[in-house]
């Protein structure tokens, strides 16, 4: 099987411009691609993952990979998919967002001259006369069309600032720098994009005339990958530090079970002819494939050594085999007790297994919470110093809990 089809197989495209040339450029390894990830925080998140992996597909397939971070669209920001403008960042926040973003991508992508390109659009964006601009590429785009662009369409009504109508100029002009510069001929992109990217690839051809044109392809990702990786915690994050692997774990590890199998077949590595054995798998085989699926994509993320970790603190909790020394851990000090104990409404504050002391409340209160497996009730519970002892574990519903210990 091409690397085309596989992707087709595994679910990952939703749209394309010309499948046969398509096709033919990346399962003979002649594409030299792009995807953008602009540094709107200091870590990738889960909606990230799919195009990291995508990126890694297409390279084991003999493709060269070009990330490129947006150190200068991020200081515009894209109004694909927001309903307000995004809060502006310094220059030395975006830059220190694109130093994590390179190093977390490393783990996905073999950067080299002939592998794999990490490149930095402020590099060209930053350095443009902004009339030079407009007489450049300006008269390239038809404010009509833009304004017919999903993208836009859907902030007219709340206001969309003609700084952020600048975005649309900025990515095309970004396909058109890669493609002078590194022979850049395809970009991958999410379901929000697809006007965006296009864009590029008309600049090309006005600028540069219908043979360039012709050899640039573009190619829209399944939008589920994106809208993957949210919780009532925030984002799922594949910075150790922002999301644990036990947490990034048990994330996969509770995922629907209308889910399971597609993002197996997205996200996993697996073979597909291991895949399509799971496709008939049902009930309590379904549990096992969110151990796969989990095991699979922290040992991709974190290395096998906190997968291994991670499955073994899952079994100690939901099993009762195996031991605690690998669950999330929250430590309290002297601060968090008052006369010497803590009430259980704290502890699931603290844990941040609450939002709030009103939710915790009501966790306790609808039965939803436990300590050692035993339930508690009474939102006045509270606990001394002596009993933070040993495996303290604090668990509210099926599926979140926090071990505590002393300083």
């Amino acid at each position: 099987m091409g690397i085309f089809a596989e992707l087709k197989e595994r679910g990952l495209l939703a749209q394309l411009t010309d499948e046969d040339e398509i096709r033919e450029l990346i399962d003979n390894g002649k594409a030299t691609f792009y995807i953008g990830f602009d540094p709107t925080a200091d870590s990738l998140h889960v909606g990230h993952f799919m195009a990291l992996c995508l990126m890694k597909r297409m390279q084991m397939a003999g493709n060269k990979p070009i990330a490129l971070l947006g150190g200068g669209t991020g200081m515009i920001g894209d109004p694909s998919g927001k309903t307000d403008m995004r809060k502006m960042l310094t220059p030395e926040l975006i830059q220190h967002n694109i130093d994590c973003f390179k190093k977390q991508m490393s783990r996905f992508i073999e950067f080299g001259d002939d592998k794999a390109l990490l490149v930095n659009n402020a590099d060209w964006l930053l350095k443009l006369n902004y009339i030079e601009l407009l007489r450049e590429v300006g008269p390239h785009f038809s404010v009509n069309n833009m304004l017919r662009a999903e993208c836009y369409k859907q902030r007219m009504e709340k206001g969309l600032t003609f700084f952020e109508f600048n975005y649309m100029i900025m990515q095309a002009y970004d396909f058109y720098t890669l493609f002078q510069k590194y022979g850049c001929n395809m970009q991958f992109g999410g379901d929000d994009q697809w006007s965006n990217m296009l864009a590029g690839t008309e600049l090309i051809r006005r600028k540069l005339g219908k043979d360039a044109y012709a050899m640039t392809q573009v190619l829209l990702l399944n939008s589920e990958g994106k809208k993957m990786g949210k919780t009532e915690k925030g984002a799922v994050w594949l910075d150790a530090e922002k999301t644990s692997p036990y947490e990034f774990y048990q994330y996969w590890r509770n995922i629907a079970d209308a889910d399971v199998l597609k993002c197996i077949r997205m996200l996993t590595f697996l073979p597909m002819e291991q895949i399509r054995e799971m496709d008939s798998w049902e009930g309590s085989k379904l549990n096992e494939a969110k151990e796969i699926l989990a095991w699979e994509l922290t040992n991709l993320v974190h290395g096998k050594e906190e997968a291994d970790k991670a499955k073994e603190a899952g079994l100690a909790l939901f099993s009762g085999s195996g031991n605690s020394e690998n669950m999330p851990t929250t430590i309290l000090n002297e601060e968090d007790f008052t006369d010497g104990s803590i009430d259980v409404i704290s502890l699931l504050v603290k844990a941040g297994l609450a939002g709030s002391r009103g939710d915790a409340r009501r966790n306790v209160e609808q039965g939803g919470v436990s300590v050692n497996g035993e339930k508690i009730t009474d939102i006045k519970t509270s606990f001394a110093k002596d009993d933070i002892s040993g495996d303290f574990i604090l668990k509210k519903g099926k599926k979140s809990f926090m071990k505590f210990r002393l300083s």
